[in-house]
């Protein structure tokens, strides 16, 4: 059971890392068609997109979208976690 839930802490830190990657990468001119940077869009952007809906790009140009996924994934992580102590304890 603590193999599980060290599994679940270690998915949730390692995609963390992508979204901290895909926040870095946008500061820099990097290229879209390099396989490490694409793989990194492709992996933050299904989380980072409905953040986009729900508060746009600002005037100046700042994504608030990996600070709410960033939220997100931690609130989601915890749950999981407390679900899966519920079920088999």
């Amino acid at each position: 059971m603590f193999a599980l839930i060290k599994l679940i802490n270690l998915l949730f830190e390692i995609y963390s890392y992508l979204v901290l990657a895909r926040i870095l990468l946008s500061w820099f001119p990097v290229d879209r068609n390099n396989p490490i940077v694409d793989f990194i869009y492709r992996a933050t952007e299904p989380i980072l997109a409905p953040f986009r809906i729900v508060i746009p790009i600002g005037m100046m140009g700042l994504d608030l979208s990996p600070i709410l996924a960033f939220f997100f994934l931690d609130i989601f992580r915890r749950l999981l976690i407390k679900l899966l102590l519920v079920l088999f304890y």
